[in-house]
């Protein structure tokens, strides 16, 4: 049985949820608290998530709310998204669907630096197969994603747990990466608008290139408004950048 939102009752993408905050119809700390609980609740029969940051979520929307009731207006202000598990997350560790123990990032990733400086409330980590390489998102560091479309399926991979966070309405938008299908895969079998950019549009850093030039950072939503507000957020150089758009 699907587990998807049923069409015209899906939660509201990224667009509508930064409009809605702007307006003073939700609060931040509301819209992420409801989020955190469909997580939660989704996450024993999807798995869409390898690290929930539940504390550092509520803290950034009350930040978040603070700022807009001072009149502060940004792109992403006090909207929930999520990141894949190869993307540095300050205060979480980096395990790229890899088993094991591993340290503790102290910084982000410029993608999700650039997300927060547009006012971005970031949720936590998605599934990945072990350091990205298959189309399907399972291993034996989580198990297995389910696709909330079909949940005896998988929704693809790599980027499988970014697809099923946004497709099952539990996101409105998700950062990914791809390299040879890695974000256009999981978008083609969850219903979704995957993007993947051209090298340099989001920056890699703190690696100058990821998989020697082959892999890059994306967005996948549900309507190419979401999509391209996420590309836009997300994008821009750091200095070590090799590419560059």
């Amino acid at each position: 049985m699907s587990t998807a939102p049923e069409p015209g009752t899906r939660p509201l993408g990224i667009v509508a949820q930064a409009r809605a905050l702007a307006a003073g119809e939700v609060s931040a700390r509301d819209l992420t608290e409801r989020t955190l609980a469909a997580i939660d609740a989704a996450q024993p029969r999807l798995n869409a998530f390898r690290r929930i940051t539940h504390e550092a979520a509520l803290t950034a929307a009350d930040t978040a709310d603070r700022r807009l009731a001072q009149g502060e207006r940004l792109p992403l202000l006090g909207v929930p998204v999520a990141i894949k598990d190869d993307t540095d997350l300050a205060g979480e560790p980096t395990a790229f669907g890899c088993p094991g123990d591993f340290p503790v990032k102290q910084s982000d990733a410029e993608s999700v630096r650039r997300l927060r400086a547009a006012g971005a409330v970031v949720l936590g980590k998605t599934n990945t197969p072990e350091l990205g390489q298959w189309p399907f998102t399972e291993g034996p560091a989580f198990g297995r994603t389910r696709n909330p479309w079909a949940p005896e399926h998988t929704p693809g991979g790599s980027s499988g747990g970014s697809a099923v966070a946004v497709a099952a309405g539990l996101v409105g938008g998700a950062l990914g990466s791809d390299g040879a299908g890695s974000i256009r895969i999981p978008s083609a079998w969850s219903h979704l608008v995957g993007i993947k950019p051209q090298r340099g549009r989001i920056s890699t850093w703190p690696d100058p290139e990821a998989f020697q030039g082959i892999t890059v950072h994306g967005a996948l939503a549900r309507t190419v408004a979401d999509a391209a507000l996420l590309l836009t957020a997300a994008s821009g150089s750091a200095p070590g950048d090799l590419h560059r758009p």
